[in-house]
């Protein structure tokens, strides 16, 4: 190991923002730029020179300003890190880098000021009043289980009798959507299939399909939300002018041995009921973990007050918010509808972020005053069991590889550990 000549000061600016101040000496300053000179004149090409014996004035001549910056860089970025390491500075965003420049003969000094996670002395963790909710499941659970299963394997059936549209049916439309007395070509739909009473169309829409009749052409006033994605037509008037092309009806399955063939697992519906009562006790289960852990969560953050980074805290919100764009482009809207609807949750999310950021701090605070530990045994451990559960064995165990996924493995066994922990020293 090399011996350094740095002195590090350590400015708390804030709780979360921390200001370092390096002086490098000249002796170590030297070495360093010798060291980028030798790497330099290895592959230096200058007229009349030999590569690796052209002479240091001479590289100067030509590379000085190269290896000063060099020098400067390599400076900064080891005695950066390894003040953060040696102080226990846990970084959240790269730092303001302030510096002079190298002079010969003299020290070099430069700052890195940094925003950084808290340290604190976790309160209140210990004690905690936590009532565990019993949730026994019932004949009635399991009937109802079995008939979200019939929903499942339902059919749609054409309505034989003359009748019109009544809800839970399902009807297909064709319709035109006027506004202002123009038709816009943009809103007119074939061969829409519509549940009536869904609450899924816009509002008032499914009400006044109720008694349509198949072949039967009608028009249907409304106003669109004032909040409808689509601004150029939110809160005005429209006409719809409709359609109905077919009226389906819902046909339920009766739950008997032919049923039961639709499932290779079971050989009778006592089997079904079992595997239903088993994988209930498992979500109640389940449920009640995430019950008490937001009880939790609550009395931790009512008992510690503390700043957080905003570099941390908009780091979370941004990947929270791609997140939830994500899911909306899943769903069927465009980037541009993504983005906008969003925009009108930031707020929340926002909100969400400090929570969540809040959160990891006390929760690594907590380990790490109680010696909680993620033991590598354990992670692999884990890592096995979600590759093993997969259904590409191979590819699920490289994808585990990326040292990113294996943290963020790694901090939610922490949590689990953690909220274990507070559990059984509640009362």
């Amino acid at each position: 190991m090399i011996e350094t000549n740095v002195a590090v000061k350590i400015e708390e600016i804030s709780p979360v923002k921390t200001k370092l101040l390096f002086d490098v000496s000249w002796d170590d300053v030297k070495k360093e730029m010798d060291a980028v000179f030798r790497k330099v004149g290895e592959t230096a090409n200058i007229k009349g020179f030999r590569k690796g014996k052209i002479p240091r004035n001479i590289l100067e001549m030509h590379y000085g300003d190269y290896v000063k910056g060099e020098t400067i860089t390599n400076l900064i970025n080891r005695f950066y890190w390894d003040a953060l390491q040696t102080h226990d500075i846990l970084a959240v965003i790269q730092p303001e880098i302030e510096q002079g420049g190298i002079e010969k003969d003299k020290n070099f000094t430069f700052t890195a000021t940094v925003e950084r996670v808290p340290v604190i002395e976790p309160k209140g963790y210990t004690g905690l009043e936590l009532e565990k909710p019993e949730q026994e499941v019932t004949e009635a659970d399991i009937e109802d289980r079995l008939e979200k299963l019939r929903q499942m394997f339902a059919t749609l059936e054409d309505v034989r009798e003359e009748r019109g549209v009544k809800e839970g049916d399902f009807v297909t439309l064709d319709f035109s959507v006027s506004i202002d007395g123009v038709c816009r070509e943009d809103l007119r739909a074939e061969n829409f299939l519509l549940e009536a009473g869904s609450k899924r169309f816009i509002p008032g829409f499914e009400e006044q399909l109720i008694d349509a009749v198949k072949g039967e052409t009608k028009e249907i006033n409304l106003r669109f939300p004032d909040d409808y994605y689509v601004k150029d037509i939110a809160g005005k008037d429209a006409v719809f002018t409709l359609s109905v092309k077919s009226i389906k009806e819902k046909k339920l399955p009766i739950i008997d041995s032919s049923f039961i063939e639709n499932f290779e697992k079971f050989n009778s519906l006592d089997e079904m009921k079992e595997d239903i009562r088993k994988s209930l006790e498992q979500e109640n289960k389940v449920r009640v973990e995430n019950y008490l852990r937001d009880i939790m969560v609550a009395e931790l953050l009512r008992n510690n007050e503390f700043e957080v980074p905003p570099a941390y805290v908009e780091r979370e919100f941004n990947r929270a918010m791609a997140d939830v764009q994500r899911r909306m482009v899943a769903d069927g809207l465009s980037k541009q509808e993504a983005s906008s609807m969003s925009g009108k949750f930031q707020d929340k999310y926002r909100q969400k972020a400090v929570q969540t950021v809040k959160v990891a701090v006390l929760i690594d605070s907590i380990a790490r005053k109680e010696s909680i530990t993620v033991e590598k045994s354990e992670l692999e451990e884990k890592i096995m069991e979600i590759a093993r559960q997969s259904l590409d064995y191979e590819k699920t165990v490289k994808y585990l590889e990326d040292e990113t996924i294996r943290e963020n493995i790694r901090q939610e066994l922490l949590y689990n550990k953690v909220f274990e922990f507070v559990e059984k020293q509640s009362i």
